[in-house]
Formats: C-alpha cells, sequence, structure tokens
C-alpha cells in the first residue's frame, strides 16, 4: 500500500492483506453485536493507513457504489460472505497493546454495516483509538458515529465536482451525499470531533483529473486543513482498466504543485 484511503488500501487478496487470517466465528452463546461485521481481510499492522500511526486494518465487505477505478473492486458486491470473522480482529488486539496505536476500518464502505458502530465502540473500550476510511456514501451514520466522541481521525474521500459524481460512482445523488458527509466533519472540526483527512484520487483523461484542482480549491475554502492527492492504481481495479497514459506522472506532479500552493496546513501527494 502506497496511502491511506478508501481508494487507496491494499485489496484484501494483495500479500499485505491476507483474507481467512484469524479464529473460527463465536458460537451463538458467546457472540457479541460486533460479530455480525463483515470482514474481507485484516492486516495485522499497517504505516500508511493512518498518518503518523501504527495500525491494524480491517477491511469489510461492500459498497454502494462502483467507482470505475477502484483497486479495491473485489470488495464491491455487498453479498460475499467475509473471510475473516471479527473474532480475529478482538484476538489479535489482545495481543498488541503498546504494540498499536489503533484500528483503521475501511472497506468497500465501512459505514454500509449497521454493526460497524458496535465495532468501534468494542474497539475504543479496548483501549484503542479508532481510524475510519470512507468515500461520504452516508453522512447521516457518519454524523452519528462522529457525535459518538468515538472516532479519532477520518480519512473522506472527495473525488470530484457535486454534479460529476454519478460519472465516477455509477450512481445518482453520489455528489450531495460525499459533500455533505465533509460538512460533517467540517461542523465537528475544533468541537470535539476527529481530525481528518480530503484526498482526491485522479485517473488520466478523466472528470477526477479534470476537478481535482477546483474541488482543493473549494475544501480549502470550506476550511480543510489536511489534503492529499493520489494516483488511481492498476493493481485490484477492474479487468481492462490502467491507470497509465504518456506524460501522466507529469501532469500529477503539475497538479500537485498547484494544490500545494493552495496553503493547506497538511499537503500530501501520493503517486502510483
Amino acid at each position: 500500500m502506497r496511502g491511506p484511503g478508501d481508494d487507496d488500501a491494499a485489496p484484501p487478496d494483495s500479500p499485505t492483506a491476507p483474507a481467512g487470517v484469524g479464529a473460527a466465528p463465536p458460537d451463538a452463546a458467546s457472540a457479541r453485536p460486533a460479530d455480525a461485521l463483515v470482514i474481507a481481510g485484516l492486516v495485522p499492522l499497517s504505516t500508511v493507513d493512518w498518518p503518523g500511526h501504527l495500525v491494524a486494518t480491517v477491511f469489510t465487505q461492500g459498497c454502494p457504489w462502483n467507482c470505475f477505478y477502484c483497486h479495491n473492486h473485489a470488495l464491491i458486491p455487498t453479498r460475499v460472505p467475509g473471510t475473516v470473522p471479527w473474532a480475529a480482529v478482538r484476538e489479535l488486539l489482545g495481543r498488541r497493546h503498546g504494540l498499536l496505536d489503533g484500528v483503521v476500518l475501511t472497506g468497500g464502505e465501512a459505514l454500509r454495516q449497521d454493526c460497524l458502530a458496535d465495532a468501534v465502540r468494542e474497539v475504543v473500550e479496548a483501549g484503542f483509538q479508532v481510524g475510519l476510511h470512507t468515500a461520504g456514501c452516508y453522512p447521516r451514520r457518519l454524523a452519528d458515529l462522529v457525535a459518538s466522541g468515538l472516532l479519532s481521525w477520518v480519512g473522506l474521500d472527495v473525488k470530484a465536482l457535486p454534479a460529476h459524481y454519478p460519472a465516477v460512482v455509477g450512481r445518482p445523488n453520489s455528489g450531495q451525499k460525499a459533500w455533505e458527509s465533509l460538512d460533517v466533519l467540517l461542523a465537528a472540526q475544533g468541537e470535539g470531533g476527529p481530525d481528518f483527512e480530503v484526498r482526491t484520487t485522479v485517473v488520466p483523461g478523466d472528470v477526477t483529473a479534470a476537478d481535482a484542482l477546483e474541488v482543493a480549491r473549494r475544501c480549502r475554502d470550506l476550511g480543510v486543513r489536511a489534503y492529499a492527492l493520489q494516483q488511481a492504481r492498476t493493481q485490484g481495479a477492474p479487468e481492462g482498466f490502467t491507470a497509465v497514459a504518456p506524460g501522466w506522472d507529469a501532469q500529477c506532479e503539475r497538479l500537485a504543485a498547484q494544490i500545494e500552493a493552495l496553503g493547506f496546513e497538511r499537503f500530501e501527494y501520493r503517486p502510483a
């Protein structure tokens, strides 16, 4: 993995995100609410999914959007069963006190699952911080989780300008939801809410690249402090997708320089 984000997390069939890790599912008598979480992969130690933190990363299955460049494409289907029980995460945390700062919940889209709040609560009660990667599909669920005070950090994907979202994610009304999710995080900024990073992933010749500078400018004007520009990757994406084009690296470097000049408190460029 080269950096954090729902669009930037290692797919669970890669060497860094093994599927099927951990103990057998608990029996009904010992089950807890978080045990219902459908998990596609678990990374026991990651240095890139939450800037400045050592974390375990949990990949949840299922996403309501269908981004054409998603390199966790295998995690989009919602009816695929999980391969890692939550009990494996629980057991891992029991062994990692003093070694891990926290847990990052990513996907897929982690907020899609109702029991995510139960998983977050259990992690916090075990003595760890929680980070969340989200594409902003569920602003009201995000607001509830932010209001709970249990989240320490959020990585939010803002993929394009609102009007162009359907072309990117394949769903109507998606731009409104993503930008509303940004409003949720901004409203809690400085009011005890989680720290957060906004990031935009760009694809050669696509609206994501055409919009990126204006997306960044609007985020800066709204009060976003941390922003990242990410190149899409071919690995794990749908068959036939490529993130390579003549002059693309140089174009992204110029775009990164323009965004950095906007004056965010923290800016990071993440090449492929």
